[in-house]
């Protein structure tokens, strides 16, 4: 699993923090890492940290929060994903179909008014 930051991919400017290059087995993982850090122990969780995904061109820091802001960063190098417990448990939820079988389809993690959008991309070709 990769883990990169891509800026301006669109006419209106928008960035992506995007998940990508994995199967069915790497989702269960970070499903796991979600559910036992963030929903379960209400710790933040560095997806740097993680020996399943190598970081490309950017640090990830899933942490709680008391509002669902999505992905911020001040830097474009360090990012921060704000979301409630209850956002955690929806990004579960939209995760859960990638556990169970090999996809090609993908899928935004959160649906906020946030100019950086979370990607959940199994087959999504390197840049």
């Amino acid at each position: 699993m990769k883990l990169d930051f891509l800026d301006e991919v669109n006419e209106y400017g928008d960035q992506l923090i995007r998940l990508y290059e994995f199967d069915k087995d790497e989702a269960q993982k970070f499903r796991d890492a979600v559910q036992g850090n963030l929903v379960d122990n209400s710790i933040s969780l560095d997806l740097t940290t993680l020996d399943f995904i190598e970081p490309v061109n950017c640090k990830v820091i899933l942490h709680l929060a008391d509002e669902d802001e999505g992905i911020l960063t001040h830097d474009h190098k360090v990012f921060f994903c704000d979301l409630t417990k209850d956002g955690y448990r929806n990004m579960l939820r939209l995760i859960e179909p990638f556990c169970k079988k090999d996809t090609r389809r993908s899928q935004l993690l959160y649906d906020l008014d946030n100019p950086i959008d979370f990607l959940f991309a199994p087959f999504a070709a390197s840049e």
